[in-house]
């Protein structure tokens, strides 16, 4: 629990403006996940769905009540969406009707598994809201058109890789101490700034490049 009184001015400020602490704190911790996908990025080799895609699915997780109904759902959005393109391409439809058949599955998909939730006594499951099903339903486009550009197997790595990332930012995002550090001292997220200049200048091998040419490298 925050008290009023360790919070700096500004957000005092902030709240005082009539926003709400938790709509302040995840704005403060989204240059922090950011940053830490382009350190995935440049310095691990972990590519994923981009920098946008793997911010907005932990933000998803974070609005869900529960980590594993976030998972739950991320999963069974790519599943649908890998099953969909393989039946829809029998029939050699355009791009955007198709899509728009996949979205329907994957909506109708996710409204019974919700239904299962309240069915079993899930409550989490089933009080999941809008906001992070709409996010995750968005998920669907990026992988298929990943699946139509590279193939089924990139996408489903860049999806794993996403979904691999955004946990890491889901954890990061709730921890409590770091919460109340960026709460009481809002300016440590100016950090970031150097950091990502640093990593916009990183010109060293990734650690998945030193992994895949491990025997190059031995026999250098």
């Amino acid at each position: 629990m925050i008290k009023m009184e360790n919070i700096s001015p500004i957000i005092k400020y902030f709240i005082a403006q009539g926003l709400p602490l938790d709509t302040v704190i995840m704005l403060l911790m989204l240059p922090i996940v950011v940053t830490l996908i382009a350190l995935f990025r440049q310095i691990a080799g972990i590519k994923a769905f981009g920098i946008y895609t793997p911010a907005i699915v932990t933000f998803a997780f974070l609005a869900i009540p529960q980590l594993r109904y976030g998972v739950i759902v991320f999963v069974i959005v790519i599943v649908i969406g890998m099953m969909m393109r393989y039946l829809l391409s029998k029939l050699r439809l355009l791009y955007l009707p198709r899509m728009a058949i996949t979205l329907s599955v994957v909506a109708f998909s996710i409204l019974a598994l919700l239904a299962l939730g309240g069915l079993l006594n899930r409550t989490g499951l089933a009080a999941v809201s809008i906001f992070p099903i709409l996010i995750m339903v968005t998920l669907v486009e990026k992988f298929v058109g990943t699946q139509i550009e590279k193939g089924n197997k990139a996408a489903l790595v860049l999806a794993l890789e996403t979904l691999f990332i955004s946990i890491v930012g889901f954890y990061i995002a709730s921890w409590t101490g770091l919460i109340k550090l960026v709460v009481v001292y809002p300016w440590v997220i100016l950090l970031t700034i150097p950091v990502n200049i640093f990593l916009g200048k990183w010109d060293g091998l990734r650690i998945s490049e030193y992994v895949r040419f491990r025997d190059v490298l031995k026999n250098m």
